[in-house]
């Protein structure tokens, strides 16, 4: 730590080295946190979690209950152990609440007064978050698996919608309506991503096995379709269309830089592309669990070098190097299957729900103060004369004097 700080003062090191070395430290250590817990008020699984850009203090949860919960984050005790309470609850007694389970909750990119919830009754709201009341709604014809706004744009304000119909949904937060339609899956989609880097590029994956990466401003469909061959298919499968996964295709994550696409499907397979070019990385995590017939919410870090990535596994969280696929570690703390996670990246922390209702906080462990080294030598010397030198002497009296 003292080298990294030497090395900024003198300029010999990039500004953001010792942050980046520091995040990467407090990643590896996380550790599920006995002095903090999270209020349980999901009757049943938790689906999807998502925390404020703006302050990093809000969460949002969604649960099988239709339930939606927005917790506070920050410690008001001034305690080191303190619980999370919920400050606002859109529970079974509303008239607005969902009358099934919740599958996405996502803030307003850039204000904490609204967000917006899509669910299995067909209906995706936006809303109010002072008043807790619908300021639109949208209705669909089949059950609606994701949704997401763009966390960067400024020339539009829509809204991504992947149902069980095979056309995405673009709706428009400014008209209130549906104003265009992708075509180009034949099953349901169940993911849907906005670059982070580009405000028009939009990622669709769907339970055909294709992963699809749109531009909206065109007409004319798709711009590619990933292929986990790369083109190099065999014979017999010269024929066969670009898949992604052999299976359904259930989670998208882009990284901070937008220069990466992350995947997961029912084949147990994760993979890393090229979100430019479209191509597989081949970068290899071995078996990856997903029994989720839904979407399957996975995060990535933001400022650690290397990146790591954040997936449910099972009853556990599996962190991953990004780059290299390196199983780093196997988070456990769950009874039952993880559906979702979300990483914090102004603390490194990482939030996750499963079907067994927790909401459990994953938190980097203190730093533990070096242990001074007995000195020896000319070190000896200079350690006696700090003992007796006057500057690092209290003024306080002993009893004898």
């Amino acid at each position: 730590m003292l080298g990294f700080l030497s090395a900024r003062q003198a300029g010999v090191d990039d500004p953001l080295r010792l942050r980046r070395a520091e995040s990467t430290r407090r990643v590896l250590s996380l550790k599920l946190n006995p002095d903090r817990d999270v209020d349980r008020i999901h009757g049943n699984g938790i689906n999807t979690i998502d925390i404020d850009a703006i302050e990093g203090r809000y969460m949002l949860s969604g649960g099988a209950d239709g339930v939606i919960v927005i917790y506070d984050l920050e410690n008001h005790s001034g305690k080191q152990q303190y619980t999370c309470r919920p400050v606002r609850t859109v529970g079974r007694s509303s008239r607005h609440v969902h009358k099934f389970s919740v599958e996405t909750v996502q803030w307003y990119p850039y204000d904490t007064g609204m967000f917006v919830s899509s669910s299995f009754d067909k209906t995706m709201k936006v809303w109010d978050t002072e008043t807790l009341k619908p300021a639109e709604a949208f209705e669909f014809e089949g059950n609606v698996y994701s949704h997401h706004l763009s966390p960067i744009a400024r020339k539009h304000s829509l809204i991504a919608v992947g149902t069980k119909n095979p056309k995405i949904q673009l709706c428009d937060l400014k008209s209130g309506s549906r104003i265009h339609v992708l075509q180009g899956h034949r099953a349901e989609v169940l993911a849907v991503r906005w670059s982070p880097r580009y405000e028009n590029i939009l990622a669709t994956a769907s339970a055909d096995s294709k992963v699809n990466i749109w531009d909206v401003r065109r007409a004319s469909g798709s711009l590619f379709t990933l292929d986990q061959h790369n083109g190099e298919k065999s014979k017999a499968s010269s024929q066969a269309e670009n898949t992604a996964h052999n299976g359904r295709v259930n989670g998208l994550c882009f990284t901070s830089d937008g220069l990466y696409l992350l995947t997961t499907g029912t084949d147990d397979r994760m993979r890393l592309w090229n979100s430019a070019t479209g191509a597989n990385t081949l970068v290899n995590y071995g078996k990856v669990c997903n029994e989720s017939r839904k979407r399957l919410q996975f995060s990535v870090s933001h400022g650690c070098s290397p990146e790591f990535v954040f997936v449910p596994c099972g009853s556990s969280v599996a962190v991953y190097a990004l780059h290299t696929g390196e199983l780093i570690t196997m988070l456990r703390g769950h009874y039952n299957n993880v559906d979702c996670c979300e990483f914090h990246p102004d603390y490194q922390e990482l939030y996750s729900g499963g079907k067994d209702g927790n909401l459990l906080a994953w938190v980097p462990v203190v730093r533990t103060a070096d242990v001074e080294e007995e000195p020896n030598g000319e070190n000896k010397v200079a350690a006696s004369l700090s003992a007796v030198n006057p500057a690092f002497q209290d003024n306080w009296s002993s009893d004898e004097d």
